[in-house]
């Protein structure tokens, strides 16, 4: 038996409870080297999301490097989802003081590139809040694509929104900084809202994570300030579906596509195109799950929640 190989992982994110979920799972991981997390503003204030990350990290014993990301769009107002995640993005637990430093100099693209270099095997960025840090990242550093194994996201809707009619929170909030990303060449691959939906967490489920020692406590008050689902419906996973691509993609169904980001349209700034019909005539830039066996997913979330109650 063959032990398998670390992968140095870069995490963009704007926690979130949903976030937070995603992160830990990352962490508590036995394949996943997360070397770098950049906090970005999206669910709330990059001030926000920084200060969930150190509290975060500081509960799970961690002190993974932590640098600060973007605090608006690229040419756009911020539009936050405290009304979804809270007034602090992360209400509900009493977290210990934070004592897991961020660096607040080093640009995160900066921080990126830095990480990518140190590297000598490909490193896996995932994005799993606007995309204005990668975006800047890549056209800063165009040499470095080359050294990224995969770019897995969260975002973008295979039909109607939750940020515009069109548009999901992730690729809307920064239509420009998405366009440049999936022009970018790199590898990419999709789990839009939709998958999210279909991945919930149902009311037993969430008793048995409740269960699982002090991360499971977290866990579950966490999300009984959730507005992404309730504890009686079932809780849509949204950001923990970038990591099940990663470490079970078996629980997808994926389908090479040409995905557009519209930028222009007046009332459709940040509509995700997820041409599944070729009705726009390109080849394909990213792989996009559009289904999920969502018993398996929820096998796995729960394995993967108990592995973070052994950091």
């Amino acid at each position: 038996m063959t032990n398998k190989v670390l992968e140095p992982t870069i995490i963009s994110t704007d926690p979130g409870i949903d976030d937070a979920v995603a992160i830990a799972i990352a962490l508590g991981d036995p394949v996943m080297d997360v070397q770098l997390i950049c906090p970005i503003a999206g669910n709330v204030s990059v001030e926000k999301t920084m200060l969930n990350t150190r509290l975060l990290l500081t509960f799970l014993g961690q002190s993974t490097r932590i640098v600060q990301g973007s605090r608006k769009p690229l040419l756009r107002p911020l539009k936050d989802a405290s009304g979804v995640h809270g007034k602090t993005g992360m209400d509900g637990y009493p977290f210990p003081k934070a004592k897991v430093p961020v660096d607040t100099m080093t640009p995160a693209a900066v921080a990126m590139h830095e990480t990518v270099v140190a590297n000598q095997q490909p490193v896996t960025l995932i994005g799993i809040g606007p995309l204005t840090d990668i975006a800047l990242f890549i056209h800063q550093y165009p040499g470095d694509l080359k050294k990224i194994k995969q770019l897995v996201l969260m975002g973008g809707a295979l039909g109607r929104g939750n940020l515009g009619v069109l548009s999901e929170f992730n690729f809307g909030t920064d239509p420009e900084a998405a366009k440049i990303v999936f022009n970018s060449g790199l590898p990419i691959r999709v789990a839009p809202m939709e998958v999210g939906r279909q991945a919930k967490i149902l009311p037993d489920t969430s008793e048995k994570i409740k269960h699982i020692g002090k991360v499971g406590d977290m866990f579950y008050a966490l999300f009984s300030k959730y507005r992404g689902g309730s504890f009686k419906t079932g809780l849509n996973m949204y950001d923990a579906l970038a990591m099940a691509m990663i470490l079970d993609p078996s629980c997808f169904t994926e389908v090479e596509t040409h995905v557009a980001i519209e930028t222009r349209g007046e009332l459709t700034a940040g509509a995700s195109l997820i041409d599944l019909k070729g009705y726009l005539g390109k080849s394909a830039n990213a792989s996009v799950a559009v289904d999920v066996d969502s018993k398996r997913f929820e096998s796995w979330f729960v394995d993967a929640i108990s592995r973070t109650a052994n950091l």
